[in-house]
């Protein structure tokens, strides 16, 4: 069982009070607080031994790198992967993909293939892939959304066909809170000569991955919505497909020879990571994972399921509220407050302290499906309380009441 309260008293930033009330954050889902262990673990680094990677001979150079690669195995081990030379660090989720939407994608794409997506997705896995298409002449197909917003596997069957090359999907979706069957989308994928890359920028904070077992292909996650730093994140590819790719950055570290008029690279993983790394950022990262297994991934998932069910149930008792997306979800709750704009609703939950996201979360096209033009999210982490869920309440109660008055 988690203890909360010393879990909570590990994150300086939520002792602290927003317009005269206890902070509440209710916005991990967008990015996490950090905790003491990951904050020294950066701090450290630039106070001891703060130097470039894979250059220098001397002392800190090794010690820098060292701890780099030392974090690489960490991810390695974290999400599954049977090669640490699978694992690229990049600066997060968007760039992770947009490494596969240009370099895999863009060499192996021709007119008359296919990319499936889903309407779900996070622009970051939409506008890639759009861009791949019009590139390389490839059709983009979308797997029709239920009316929860969930997808079946009938559907995907129908969408994915022999001249579907690519499929990208969300493994849990930012606004919904949907939680996709990747690993089924993967056979299927996989029985057509597709490839599956999932965004796993929602689900690798929350639950256990094992990218061989979920058989992906490539896995893109970001460290700063797991209580890590930002600027840091994480492409996982199968180690076939790796080495048959070229690299999107070319410069400094990522050279095997360079001549005047041609180079060659550098073998897995340093092909990918051009000039200078995010060094504090992937120590950050290690330390992240050391924080995350102390506590456990399943401890923390079936947390934030209590606290999910909770919410689903107190917030169904406001009046005029609409929650979007299925009963069964990861840690999130997305909504609207009769025609209260969700912009407004933020504002004086904020006034009360309590801090969640307001807008189209990066999802136009599925604001569009759920008829509205943004929404309301409250989401949920290790470091959050039923007690938090009642102030939300309170004040979306004290939101309605006002906005009644006004109009």
């Amino acid at each position: 069982m988690m203890d909360i309260k010393g879990i909570k008293e590990q994150f300086p930033i939520l002792n602290q009070e927003v317009n005269g009330h206890p902070l509440v954050y209710l916005d991990s889902a967008a990015t996490s607080q950090k905790p003491l262990k990951v904050i020294e673990a950066i701090e450290t680094y630039y106070k001891e031994y703060n130097s470039n990677v894979h250059r220098g001979v001397h002392t800190l150079g090794t010690r820098a790198t060292d701890g780099y690669e030392k974090s690489r195995e960490k991810v390695r081990a974290f999400i599954g992967a049977k090669h640490v030379e699978e694992i690229i660090f990049t600066r997060g989720t968007t760039t992770s993909i947009n490494t596969v939407a240009y370099s895999y994608a863009r060499a192996n794409l021709k007119e008359g293939d296919e990319i499936v997506i889903t309407p779900m997705e996070h622009h970051s896995n939409i506008i890639p892939w759009q861009q791949a298409a019009k590139a390389t002449g490839a059709t983009l197909k979308y797997i029709p959304l239920q009316e929860d917003g969930t997808i079946t596997l009938k559907d995907a069957e129908g969408v994915i066909t022999s001249n579907t090359k690519i499929v990208a999907m969300m493994q849990v979706s930012n606004v919904l809170g949907t939680v996709n069957p990747v690993k089924e989308i993967a056979e299927i994928a996989h029985r057509n000569g597709a490839v599956l890359l999932v965004d796993g920028a929602q689900s690798t904070p929350h639950m256990r991955i094992n990218v061989q077992e979920l058989d992906c292909d490539f896995f893109a996650f970001s460290g700063h919505k797991m209580c890590g730093p930002t600027g840091i994140g994480v492409l996982y590819g199968k180690k076939a497909l790796l080495e048959k790719m070229e690299p999107v950055e070319f410069g400094g570290e990522m050279i095997d020879f360079v001549e005047l008029y041609d180079s060659t690279w550098k073998e897995l993983p340093w092909k990918f990571e051009g000039g200078t790394p995010i060094i504090a950022g992937a120590i950050g990262l290690g330390a992240t994972i050391d924080f995350l297994e102390e506590i456990g991934l399943d401890h923390i998932l079936d947390h934030e399921k209590k606290l999910t069910a909770y919410a689903m149930a107190e917030l169904q008792t406001i009046p005029d509220l609409t929650i979007y997306g299925p009963k069964e979800r990861a840690g999130l709750v997305t909504f609207n407050l009769a025609d209260v704009h969700p912009h407004d609703v933020a504002t004086v939950l904020d006034a009360e302290g309590i801090a969640v996201r307001a807008g189209h979360h990066c999802a136009q096209p599925l604001m569009k499906w759920l008829k509205v033009s943004s929404t309301a999210r409250a989401s949920f982490y290790l470091y959050n309380t039923e007690e938090d869920i009642d102030r939300l309440v309170e004040g979306l109660k004290k939101a309605k009441e006002y906005f009644s008055d006004v109009f």
